[in-house]
């Protein structure tokens, strides 16, 4: 094991590169109905009566609704977009591991826990090892909503403290519980160790 700083990194023997199984994200978000979804936004801010009573004109009052359902759906959109990052991640991760198996000196650097193996946060510190562009998407975050979610809710099953508030602390806490549950010590992929690629699915 060498530590460099505070962080202890797993030693591989060689001096190799190697070659990950490339990183596939979603970067489109599959509505086939924004009407639909926009409906829910609208249905969402009557539910929870987000808009305070006031004595505007109806004109007025309708393009303070309309506005809060777009911003209802922007959160929306960016759960979504999180979610695919997440669940991308997770899919990349269990690759790795099947390549890991598969060669001599990469064999005995995972344990065999059962699956999802909180020890597996080192690819995500790969990733961010990396400095894997994401646009703006936390990867912690983006897999602790996956670990949350299986699949996307759609947006009706959200409130909106939720999506307005609670979604990030809830990706967060996932994230944080999940990672600390491996067994230590955890120590780091070396970065200059390997390559892999990152496709954006259209």
């Amino acid at each position: 094991m060498e530590i460099l700083g505070d962080r202890k990194f797993v030693e591989i023997p060689g001096s190799r590169t190697h070659e990950l199984p490339p990183l596939l994200v979603r970067v489109t978000h599959e509505l086939k109905r924004l009407d639909k979804v926009m409906g829910m936004a609208q249905e969402l801010i009557e539910q929870e009566d987000l808009l305070a009573f006031t004595p505007e004109p109806p004109l007025e009052l309708e393009r303070r609704r309309m506005d809060l359902a777009l911003n209802v759906v922007d959160q929306y959109l960016a759960f979504i977009g999180q979610w695919q990052w997440g669940h991308g991640i997770l899919e990349w991760i269990r690759q790795c591991e099947t390549t890991f198996g598969t060669r001599l000196e990469l064999r005995n650097v995972l344990s065999n826990d059962v699956w999802p193996h909180a020890g597996r946060a080192s690819f995500v510190t790969l990733l961010a090892d990396k400095d894997v562009e994401t646009g703006g998407v936390s990867l912690q975050k983006a897999v602790g909503m996956r670990l949350t979610f299986r699949e996307p809710p759609p947006l009706k099953c959200f409130s909106n403290q939720f999506l307005f508030y609670l979604n990030s602390t809830v990706a967060s806490s996932a994230y944080e519980t999940w990672s600390a549950m491996s067994r230590g010590p955890v120590s780091a992929l070396p970065p200059e160790r390997f390559h892999f690629d990152v496709i954006h699915m259209v």
